[in-house]
């Protein structure tokens, strides 16, 4: 359950990348090759990745490429692109092929890592974000995004200590407040866990998301009471939350078992099957049976006795 709400961020992870990493003129400008043969073209995918114009920036990376494909720039920034379009297998190919052009290209492996995310890859994310740090040691977002491959990994530990070192940079990072209350949540730190959700919910008092999962983390620490307003409080913000009512049902459930007096059980018995009426033949005793026969017997025995040596009426009609 926990490492199945990783995926849920990682879209929003990937614009986050792109915020940080996507090309940009003064930062990954192009060799000149050919008289800057697929310079303006890479100009302009960037300022349509910039306007979230994805397609469009595709086809002007594309156009760069064809023009110079010596140039990791273009392949990065077409990454990024494509990975804003869920284009997923094409952006790891994209990032892999700037990696190959220039081995110490840090976003490119940032990109890299979060399409091994995306695809639950979370050991070649691991790897990637470590070489991306390994280049460039206070990269933030390559933090962040090995937090994400460590809860992949249940490396709960290990993942609480990035998202810390994130927040200690960029103290208004909601999403990674989510990531590590998730991360003390696998440790059993529910009181850490709390309190992350508690500042999020001081941000914004109608995050359902927030609402629904302290409360799952106070059911977690047997505090139903305390669970149950939060689930009742993100329904009435989301009342087709299906999850979120059957969560409220059962620690309403477990709320009145709790509280029940010993030695009482709510237990609801199992329905019990109505006895069929046996039939006729199923009442009928074997002995009575044999009985019946036997007296026949005796009566047939009893009769032949009697009538034994009778002499026969003759008739006095004259024939």
């Amino acid at each position: 359950m926990i490492t199945s709400r990783i995926t849920t961020f990682l879209i929003a992870v990937g614009l986050f990348g792109m915020a940080s990493f996507a090309p940009a003129k003064e930062k990954a400008a192009p060799k000149e090759k050919a008289a800057g043969a697929g310079t303006s073209e890479y100009t302009k995918g960037v300022q349509l990745l910039d306007s979230k114009q994805y397609e469009q920036a595709v086809t002007e990376f594309t156009r760069a490429i064809l023009a110079n494909d010596k140039q990791p720039a273009f392949y990065e920034g077409r990454g990024f692109a494509n990975f804003a379009l869920q284009r997923f297998p094409e952006a790891g190919d994209d990032f892999s092929k700037a990696i190959d052009l220039s081995p110490k290209d840090m976003r490119a492996y940032v990109g890299r890592a979060q399409v091994f995310l995306q695809q639950k890859n979370y050991q070649q994310a691991l790897a990637d974000t470590e070489k991306a740090l390994e280049i460039k040691p206070d990269e933030v977002a390559a933090i962040k995004f090995r937090g994400f491959a460590e809860l992949g990994l249940s490396q709960w530990d290990k993942a609480v200590a990035d998202f810390t070192n994130v927040l200690q940079k960029r103290p208004d990072d909601l999403q990674t407040y989510d990531r590590r209350a998730l991360a003390y949540r696998g440790l059993k730190n529910f009181d850490a866990a709390i309190a992350d959700y508690t500042f999020l919910l001081g941000k914004n008092p109608n995050d359902t998301e927030a609402l629904t999962k302290r409360g799952y983390t106070y059911s977690l620490m047997g505090q139903y009471e305390k669970a149950i307003p939060d689930y009742e409080t993100a329904l009435k913000l989301n009342p087709q939350d299906n999850d979120t009512f059957q969560r409220l049902q059962w620690t309403q459930g477990q709320l009145n078992a709790k509280n029940a007096p010993r030695g009482t059980t709510a237990t609801t018995a199992a329905p019990t099957a109505t006895p069929e009426k046996p039939s006729l033949i199923t009442q009928i005793n074997p002995l009575y049976i044999v009985i019946g026969i036997v007296v026949l017997i005796l009566i047939v025995v009893i009769v032949r006795l009697i009538t034994r040596g009778k002499a026969e009426e003759t008739s006095h009609i004259i024939r």
